[in-house]
C-alpha cells in the first residue's frame, strides 16, 4: 500500500501541517471531516497510518479521541507537537470594521476569545474545520465572514489575514499522535515514550500505590486523564503517558502494572517528542 495519511480536516488544516512535518514526503492525503472518520479510514484500509490531535497546552486531554483509539483497538506509533498560531482571514479587501461573522472550529474560537472581546458586532460560529472554513469562504466568495485558522490555508485559498496570532495564550500547543492499526516494533533503544491504559479496584489509595511503583522504577508520569467505565458505577479507567531513559525500568514497571492493575493495555511505545 501507498503511504497514505488520514487527517483530520483538509489541506491547510494543522493535521495538515504536522503530516508535512512529521513525515515529510507521503503519497496521498485522506481529508476526514470528524475524527471518528479518521479512525474508520484506517480501519477499512483506506489509510495506513493517520495523525490525531490528543491534547492541548490550554485545553486539556480531547477525552474523545482517547476512547477511539482505545474502543478501536489502535496503537500509538508516533507523536508531534505544533505551536499552534491561530489567524482571521477574510476575502481581500475587507477590514475588521466590514465582519459581521466568524466561522471556525470550537477549539479555535475558545482560543481567541480575548480578541474577540474587543469587537462586540461579531458573531461567533462553530464549523467543522479551519481550513474548511477557510476553503469555503473562498469558494463562495463569502463577505462578511472570516475565518480562524493557519497562514497555510490563507495562502492555499486566497484569503487575506487580517489579524495575526490572534490566540490569547501565544505558547499554545497540541499534542498530536500517529496512530496505526499494528504497531510498528522499532527497537527498543528508540523507545523512551509509552501510553497505557488500565483499570484500579475501587478502593483508597490504589491509584496512589500505582504511582509510587512507577516512580521507582524511574517512569516520569507525563499525562494522566481518568475515564468513567460505563458499565461498572464509579470505576475508572486511567490513561497515562510516561517517558523513560531505559527500556529495562519500563518493562519492570509495566510487569508490576501487570500484576497490580486491571485490564492492563498498552496503547503504544514510541519515541519522545521532545527530547
Amino acid at each position: 500500500m501507498k503511504n497514505t495519511i488520514a487527517i483530520q480536516g483538509i489541506k491547510g488544516s494543522f493535521h495538515h501541517q504536522v503530516a508535512n512535518e512529521y513525515f515529510g514526503a507521503y503519497d496521498n492525503l485522506d481529508e476526514c471531516l470528524s475524527f471518528p472518520a479518521v479512525v474508520n479510514s484506517l480501519l477499512t484500509q483506506k489509510s495506513n497510518v493517520a495523525i490525531m490531535a490528543i491534547e492541548n497546552s490550554i485545553a486539556g486531554s480531547i477525552i474523545p479521541n482517547h476512547a477511539l483509539i482505545d474502543a478501536n483497538n489502535l496503537h500509538v506509533v508516533g507523536e508531534h507537537y505544533l505551536n499552534i498560531n491561530q489567524n482571521l482571514m477574510v476575502l481581500p479587501g475587507q477590514t475588521i470594521s466590514d465582519i459581521t461573522e466568524v466561522h471556525s472550529h470550537p477549539m479555535a474560537l475558545l482560543q481567541c476569545q480575548d480578541f474577540f472581546a474587543q469587537y462586540p458586532h461579531i458573531k461567533l460560529v462553530e464549523d467543522v474545520d479551519t481550513a474548511e472554513t477557510a476553503r469555503r469562504i473562498y469558494a463562495n466568495q463569502l463577505k462578511g465572514i472570516g475565518a480562524i485558522a493557519s497562514e497555510t490555508a490563507a495562502t492555499l485559498y486566497g484569503l487575506e489575514i487580517i489579524g495575526h496570532q490572534i490566540q490569547t495564550i501565544k505558547n499554545n500547543y497540541t499534542r498530536f499522535v500517529i496512530i496505526k492499526t499494528t504497531n510498528d516494533f522499532d527497537a527498543k533503544e528508540n523507545l523512551n515514550k509509552a501510553s497505557l491504559k488500565f483499570e484500579l479496584e475501587h478502593k483508597g489509595g490504589s491509584l496512589a500505590t500505582v504511582l509510587n511503583v512507577m516512580n521507582d522504577c524511574n517512569l516520569n508520569l507525563t499525562r494522566i486523564q481518568s475515564m468513567p467505565v460505563i458499565e461498572k458505577p464509579w470505576c475508572y479507567s486511567f490513561f497515562v503517558d510516561f517517558t523513560f531513559q531505559d527500556y529495562e525500568d519500563y518493562e519492570k514497571g509495566k510487569a508490576l502494572l501487570t500484576i497490580m492493575a486491571q485490564e492492563l493495555k498498552v496503547l503504544g511505545e514510541y519515541k519522545n517528542a521532545l527530547v
